[in-house]
């Protein structure tokens, strides 16, 4: 893969070479304006219609609409950012990378090793100089670090950034006798969930399940457990069996937690089937507008006598484009994607938290929002124990997510112990990375 990427970039780099030499290229206004064309640049995200995707569908709108430069095409990609992995390397082989990506900070390492990308600040020294501080003058270091390979290169920027809450139903948990308030540890989720299902009939517990392992190292790692330790998976310790025991036992042994798709999960508890629900602040929106109960988010749950320690959510966006028109009307776009007015209309649409500063306290962006909108407030108190996303090395990253899916449903489906999968799983995925 890395030598066929490498092969495609060098003749890009011919051909725009060869062009260089009968005539200078401008920036992408003067082409455009020379042509009476804007340049078209794709942008490929992961957000579906109930995460984010109609406040993608406006932004791109807006852009384009301001723009008299740079025309921008949105596509979807299902099955989140591992999909959005397959699908650009289908494309990339063809040739057809698109000029901007969502990349999932669990595929950190795996894009930056696999596909071509250039920094941003490349981008804007070569062509923007009055954008040259932008980065450092609207970003923390520490929120930009999240975007840097284990190598130290900037792949991107932090666009998505959120962490797992508890949606509660306080109507179900009161109906069951139980503090309105929810549970504070995993233990107390477990036992909520028991006298949940006595008492009302309706599951207890949730915790999601899509195309990745996010909240699953939430659970792992708040018990003391780590994805991984110099380079080697080691989830399958004692605390990472005993956490992943207490999910499994819900759904296997005691049946007062539900084990279905993502999408079905969240709708369960929207529809009020079951009454706690764990996964991303970004469905804030979702599960805000259209619930008609008394809802609710609370912190993630602990371990008692543990720290909690929640990997960042959501995304960076990286520019792909090989051509320097392409790059720099990639530039123009993501630019007009870090204002403080888009930033604000990204969060009120997701749930996401700014990844920039400035937004939360300026008039035009999102200060009244928070204070009307309380569902955010769980998430604003936990950004302290944001650790990073487990993104394994190499170019084994696809394949060792995939084994812990995998994983995932031999244990949630009763076929296999929770101690022989994660350990069988671990063997396997080191063997992968050595």
């Amino acid at each position: 893969m890395k030598a066929l990427t490498k092969f495609l970039l060098l003749c890009v780099c011919v051909v725009v070479l060869a062009a260089c030499k009968d005539s200078e290229v401008g920036s992408a206004g003067d082409d455009a304006a020379a042509s009476g064309e804007k340049v078209k640049i794709e942008y490929w995200h992961v957000n579906a219609e109930t995460q984010g995707g109609k406040t993608v569908e406006e932004l791109v709108e807006e852009f384009n609409a301001q723009s008299d430069t740079v025309e921008v095409v949105a596509k979807f990609n299902p099955d989140m950012y591992k999909g959005l992995m397959q699908n650009l390397q289908a494309e990339a082989a063809a040739g057809n990378a698109p000029a901007v990506v969502q990349i999932g900070w669990a595929f950190l390492d795996y894009f930056s090793n696999n596909f071509s990308y250039v920094e941003p600040q490349s981008i804007i020294d070569q062509h923007f100089e009055e954008d040259k501080t932008f980065l450092t003058d609207h970003f923390l270091p520490n929120v930009m670090d999240l975007a840097k390979n284990s190598e130290g290169s900037q792949v991107g920027i932090p666009y998505s950034l959120s962490n797992p809450v508890l949606y509660i139903n306080r109507d179900l948990l009161r109906e069951a006798g139980l503090d309105e308030n929810g549970p504070k540890t995993w233990q107390e989720v477990q036992e909520f969930s028991e006298v949940i299902k006595e008492e009302t009939g309706k599951y207890g517990f949730y915790l999601q399940e899509p195309a990745d392992n996010w909240a699953t190292q939430a659970l792992l790692e708040s018990n003391g457990a780590q994805m991984i330790t110099d380079g080697k998976a080691t989830f399958a310790s004692a605390e990472g069996i005993e956490a992943y025991s207490l999910w499994a036992d819900m759904i296997v042994k005691e049946e007062t937690a539900l084990h279905i798709g993502w999408d079905q999960g969240i709708q369960s508890f929207i529809d009020g089937n079951v009454a706690m629900l764990y996964t991303t602040i970004a469905q804030r929106s979702n599960v805000q507008n259209n619930a008609q109960f008394d809802v609710a988010t609370v912190k993630s749950p602990a371990w008692e006598g543990k720290e909690v320690k929640l990997p960042a959510g959501g995304a960076m966006l990286a520019v792909t484009a090989q051509e320097e028109e392409q790059q720099k009307a990639a530039w123009e776009f993501m630019k007009f994607l870090y204002s403080v007015e888009s930033v604000a209309k990204w969060t009120e649409g997701t749930g996401y938290v700014p990844p920039r500063e400035g937004v939360a306290d300026a008039e035009n962006g999102l200060k009244q929002f928070l204070e009307e909108n309380e569902m955010m407030q769980a998430a604003v108190d936990q950004m302290d124990v944001i650790v990073p996303w487990t993104s394994f090395p190499g170019d084994a990253g696809l394949q060792a997510e995939q084994l812990l899916l995998d994983v995932r449903d031999q244990i949630l489906g009763g076929t296999i112990t929770v101690e022989e999968g994660l350990t069988t799983t671990q063997e396997a995925i080191n063997k992968l990375l050595e």
